[in-house]
């Protein structure tokens, strides 16, 4: 079988690009989902995609809520996700207190714009109960709404919105980093044989560590984001500072599912079970070990 293979296209990607390009459509397709993870699992419900590469806290807690449509079955990123607190070019915002009672923007309900959005509430010791939100559906549309007034502020990955502030579209106003690694990878539990699955990660393995190398980081990957997204190579150099990947994909540590879930839970946005979360159950043990 072949999967399809679902991501966003960001800079994050990158390693999973290489190995696209090298594989030709021989045992994977890339299927774009740009409005982010929401889509990411709505694809994977929908049987439009057999795994997707998303982020960290819309995927445990879709399973915590009790979606079926996938499992956890690899890492993809090992550092956190920082999430810039954007604002309208003109709105009357200034930090993050100021945004206390407003509404937020949000790509898709369950995504991670809306999960970090009760994290930082969580911070600034704001009530998860009152949280008002806007769906948006993209990083367009998300703009959009913090100009026309419609919302506040929304929260997107800093780097990614970096050349929308660059060109004076919005302002960043605060960020807050995951107290999470940011990706994870996750396939449905049925339509992706494991043996299929395993091929995949073990090869993405081979390309996420020759990436994160100190040679490709020199000058190669430099040059493949600056082609790919036509970032400044200041803003590449930075952001490859901050990010690491692991040396097996098809690993996961138990705390990262564990840690992940407590703070979800602190912050509101899931309850859980009496008696506690399983977290055997968030994972296809046919094809990923927990760690």
């Amino acid at each position: 079988m072949t999967l399809r293979v679902g991501y966003v296209r960001e800079h994050f990607s990158s390693p999973l690009l290489q190995y696209a390009e090298a594989d030709g459509g021989q045992t994977f397709t890339l299927v774009e989902c740009p409005s982010g993870t929401g889509q990411l699992i709505s694809r994977l419900t929908n049987d439009e995609v057999d795994v997707a590469i998303a982020l960290t806290d819309p995927l445990i807690s879709g399973i915590a809520k009790g979606s079926e449509a996938y499992k956890l079955v690899g890492s993809y990123v090992t550092t956190p996700l920082n999430w810039a607190v954007i604002t309208g070019k003109d709105s009357k915002y200034q930090s993050i207190p100021d945004l206390k009672d407003t509404t937020l923007g949000i790509s898709r309900h369950g995504s991670g714009s809306q999960t970090m959005a009760f994290v930082m509430a969580l911070q600034q010791g704001w009530s998860t109960e009152d949280l008002k939100f806007q769906v948006n559906n993209d990083i367009r549309g998300l703009i959009d709404s913090v100009n026309d007034g419609s919302t506040s502020a929304f929260m997107w990955e800093w780097f990614t919105t970096k050349p929308f502030v660059d060109a004076g579209e919005v302002r960043f106003i605060g960020s807050v980093p995951t107290p999470w690694p940011s990706w994870l990878i996750a396939a449905h539990p049925t339509r992706a044989r494991a043996d299929v699955l395993s091929t995949f990660l073990n090869t993405l393995s081979t390309y996420v560590r020759t990436f994160d190398s100190e040679e490709k980081r020199a000058k190669d990957d430099v040059e493949f984001i600056k082609a790919k997204f036509g970032y400044s190579e200041e803003d590449i150099k930075a952001w490859l500072k901050t990010v690491a990947y692991p040396n097996d994909c098809a690993s996961i540590p138990a705390t990262v599912i564990s840690d992940t879930l407590g703070v979800l839970e602190k912050a509101g946005f899931i309850k859980s079970p009496e008696g506690g979360f399983d977290i055997a159950q968030f994972v296809n043990k046919d094809v990923v070990s927990l760690t």
